[in-house]
């Protein structure tokens, strides 16, 4: 078969979040097999392309051995018979530590965009075969900041910033679009335009404890699919970590992490996306990633939880444990109970709610409550309820409270 009339492959992943720990363990060993699973990946499936949309890594200082994993998979698939690799950067990720490296990586086809600049057409790349043909243009847009869309006002309401965002974000996508149509036409190739982003749509599914942050001080910024111009053949989304499509659009998806974030995630097939182009139609097909590390919540009575360790050990599992326990007993010592259940085994428990002693403890009145169990917007709305705070005035309450909060999350992830 003539190499020119195979069909274009690229694989879609995003959020590894390298560096993340779970309750203190740190998980580079994850990170490690799951990149050299993705790398084999890559070379078996005749990949042509990855994307990674967004939060490469978790912090925005990660340590040294986060980024030789990052540099390492970098140079395994730059040898490999995969052509490209495009990263953009997430909300987790420093713009400037992912453009340090740029250059030099460039030179391996790897091509990076750690922050939107006052030029779009530095985001539309013409990514081209081993017979110097272009065959795809993406747009890479990497998270875009608040700064770098809208221009803040003395005195705006929480409607007007957050119209202000989306139409900035409408806007930025419209001229990435508009630059690779008019590339495109010069090119004159039937090439597909695809591009990247890393958001929060409106109606995108999340998981309780799964990290995911709201993006935007003070509005939440819920992007339609609405937003995307029509000419974009493959969107590649990262941000959120359940794997899903966009108002049911095949074409239009989150890869999702490919790590369970926490053990709300334990049962949840992660993926990621290869998509395979025919002239510009996109047909994709999901590929799971296999567990690397077993999760598992073990939750009820000691009875319940003790019978399920029981059969956990006796099939050998080495899997990290969460233990919620929810009987009527007052149990003082679970600790030690749970360590002498898993004694003899390769498990290891990370997390223990006794949700009965913690009850006692802080006297709850609604049964099998703890603060554990709230998060911190509910406190607030505790707050708020037992100071009997009027309605008309909680929803600007809410709000400056809202800002105050995603602006101690930003400083902790600057201060990382």
């Amino acid at each position: 078969m003539n190499p020119k009339s195979l069909p274009l492959r690229l694989l879609h992943t995003s959020d590894w979040h390298i560096g993340r720990t779970l309750y203190g363990r740190k998980r580079y060993d994850e990170f490690e097999s799951f990149l050299t699973w993705l790398a084999e990946t890559i070379q078996q499936n005749a990949i042509d392309a990855l994307l990674v949309a967004g939060d490469v890594f978790d912090t925005s200082a990660p340590s040294n051995r986060a980024q030789a994993l990052y540099y390492r998979f970098l140079c395994r698939v730059a040898a490999s018979s995969c052509r490209h690799v495009v990263v953009v950067a997430g909300n987790h990720d420093s713009p400037s530590f992912l453009n340090a490296p740029r250059e030099l990586l460039k030179a391996l086809d790897v091509h990076v965009v750690g922050s939107s600049t006052e030029d779009p057409k530095d985001e539309v790349l013409v990514l081209r075969n081993e017979q110097d043909a272009p065959e795809v243009i993406v747009c890479a847009v990497p998270y875009l900041r608040d700064r770098d869309i809208r221009v803040a006002e003395a005195g705006e309401s929480v409607e007007d910033k957050e119209r202000k965002l989306i139409d900035g974000i409408r806007t930025h996508y419209a001229a990435v679009a508009a630059l690779a149509e008019q590339k495109r036409e010069e090119l004159g190739a039937d090439i597909p335009v695809v591009a990247m982003g890393h958001l929060f749509t409106a109606g995108g599914q999340t998981v309780d404890g799964d990290g995911v942050r709201e993006l935007y001080v003070g509005s939440l910024a819920h992007l339609t699919a609405g937003i995307f111009p029509a000419c974009f053949d493959y969107l590649a989304l990262g941000h959120l970590h359940v794997p899903q499509k966009v108002n049911n659009s095949e074409t239009i998806r989150y890869s999702g992490s490919p790590l369970p974030m926490g053990f709300e995630e334990a049962k949840q097939q992660k993926s990621v996306c290869q998509v395979e182009f025919h002239k510009t139609a996109a047909f994709v097909q999901l590929i799971d990633v296999p567990v690397f590390q077993k999760l598992e919540r073990v939750k009820g009575d000691w009875k319940a939880i003790s019978r399920r360790l029981l059969e956990l050990s006796a099939t050998g599992s080495q899997g990290w444990l969460e233990v919620i326990y929810e009987g009527d007993e007052i149990i003082s010592d679970l600790r030690e109970r749970l360590d002498a259940a898993i004694a003899d085994s390769q498990m290891e428990i990370l997390r223990i709610k006794n949700n009965r002693m913690s009850a006692l403890v802080l006297g709850q009145i609604q049964k099998e409550e703890t603060l554990d169990e709230l998060s911190v917007t509910d406190v607030f709305e505790r707050c708020l309820a037992i100071h009997n705070v009027p309605d008309e005035q909680r929803p600007e309450l809410r709000t400056a409270y809202r800002e105050t909060v995603l602006s101690l999350d930003q400083d902790d992830e600057q201060a990382e």
